[in-house]
């Protein structure tokens, strides 16, 4: 039997106490991890629960929110049902944000994806003073009626009639106010003495050639006297505007179209525009290019403005016109004739050109476009045919067949006016009229109709 040296023995001792002593920290040192590592699990695990539980609900909130985006849409109920789901405070904050979004929307999104369109108006002048109001109202009327877009009238009046004006306008139905508006403006001159304006020739009538100066927001309009009348759209007189030339800035019908029998030519001491000179009862005027015009004329060599050249014109030929505004205006033209558009007759269709025999092709071709009773024949039996329009359309109940209770009735009345040379041309006065009527109810009813699927 083998024996080891007692020196051997002890150091054997020695190495195995060292071990077992290193081996018994090692598990008191694992003991302990592992049980502080528990500990601070379960203290984890306690403080992650309830944030679960909010980021479960702030992701229901999210795809709540979500949800009901969708659905804002298609349907605006559904969105408020889905919002009733959340908690108090998330949803007010939800429904405040969803709000400013939607408003956000609207006000930028439509503003950028579609731009507004601004509602154009075709301008339309006249001046009324006297017992013009229901001759004016007439007028107005006519333009309404037969016009396809929406106009704009300015009328000038006394202050007598301004209230009356309003009154009268207030009683006409709601669909043929939606067709036009309307401003009442007092008559004013800008330059010189107002009362010698206001006698130049029929009462305010030289108010007309103050509107450049007056109507400093309005770019183009239609002037018309108080005794004219539309037999066919508006819009078609308004088109001429973008038949101006570079220098054109007004238009305007002869006064005659025969110059041996016209009155200019025989009678004139004034100059006056071409061989028969210009009537102004229908005047189309750019006045954005009236108003940035120097005009030649017989006392400045370097032109003036519209308004510097008025009142020194009238003082100069004061004692030498008979048709006060008119005669002025023939003046102004005949110094600057480039300045002028001359449209056919059926524009401003009056007595003579038909009192004396048939003398304006245009209309027989075409028939009438504008009535122009000068003279007062609305009023007396001198010319029972343009009387019997000026009735017909005054009378007209607004709500009624046009065809029925307008222009069958004319056409009828036209039977007691053959014996008079105006009233033997009645295609002259009724081809338009009835042209126009197709036209209006076209465009009025049978555009809408959609057929039915």
């Amino acid at each position: 039997m083998c024996s080891f040296p007692p020196d051997q023995v002890a150091l054997a001792m020695r190495i195995h106490c060292k071990v077992v002593v290193i081996a018994l920290c090692f598990g008191v040192f694992l003991l302990f991890y592992f049980w502080g590592g528990n500990v601070a699990d379960g203290r984890l695990l306690k403080q992650v629960a309830p944030e679960e539980g909010r980021n479960s609900s702030t992701s229901s909130v999210k795809r709540d929110h979500n949800v009901g985006s969708k659905l804002a849409r298609k349907s605006p109920i559904a969105v408020r049902m889905r919002e009733e789901d959340l908690p108090t405070g998330r949803k007010n904050a939800k429904v405040t944000k969803r709000v400013g979004n939607v408003n956000a929307k609207s006000k930028t999104g439509r503003a950028v994806g579609r731009r507004t369109r601004v509602e154009e108006f075709m301008h339309l002048a006249m001046v009324a003073c006297g017992s013009r109001l229901e001759e004016t109202l007439t007028l107005v009327k006519s333009a309404v009626l037969f016009s396809l877009k929406k106009i704009k009238v300015h009328i000038f009046a006394e202050d007598l009639l301004i209230p009356q004006f309003q009154e009268k306008f207030r009683q006409w139905p709601g669909f043929i106010s939606a067709k036009f508006k309307y401003q009442l403006y007092p008559i004013t001159f800008s330059v010189g003495n107002a009362d010698e304006w206001k006698k130049l020739f029929k009462p305010c009538a030289a108010q007309r050639l103050f509107l450049p100066v007056i109507l400093k927001d309005v770019d183009s309009l239609l002037y018309v006297d108080t005794d004219v009348l539309f037999l066919r759209p508006m819009d078609d007189i308004w088109r001429m505007l973008k038949s101006f030339n570079s220098t054109q800035l007004a238009a305007m019908a002869p006064e005659h179209e025969v110059p041996k029998i016209g009155w200019y030519s025989r009678f004139a001491r004034h100059p006056f525009y071409g061989i028969s000179g210009v009537n102004s009862g229908v005047m189309l005027m750019n006045l954005t290019r009236i108003r940035s015009t120097l005009f030649k004329n017989s006392m400045i060599a370097s032109g003036l403005s519209w308004e510097d050249l008025l009142h020194p014109l009238y003082q100069k030929y004061k004692n030498h016109i008979t048709w006060g505004d008119q005669d002025l205006l023939n003046i102004i033209f005949h110094y600057n004739p480039e300045c002028l558009l001359i449209f056919p007759c059926q524009w401003n269709y009056r007595p003579d050109h038909c009192m004396y025999g048939s003398n304006c092709k245009g209309a027989e071709e075409d028939g009438v476009s504008i009535l122009h009773g000068n003279r007062g024949v609305y009023h007396d039996d001198k010319q029972p045919a343009f009387k019997v329009v000026y009735d017909g359309i005054r009378d007209f109940p607004f709500d009624d067949n046009m065809f029925q209770s307008l222009f069958y009735p004319i056409q009828a009345k036209f039977l007691d006016t053959v014996n008079t040379l105006c009233g033997r041309i009645p295609q002259v006065f009724l081809k338009q009229i009835e042209k126009t009527m197709r036209k209006v109810f076209e465009e009025n009813v049978i555009r809408h109709i959609r057929p039915h699927n």
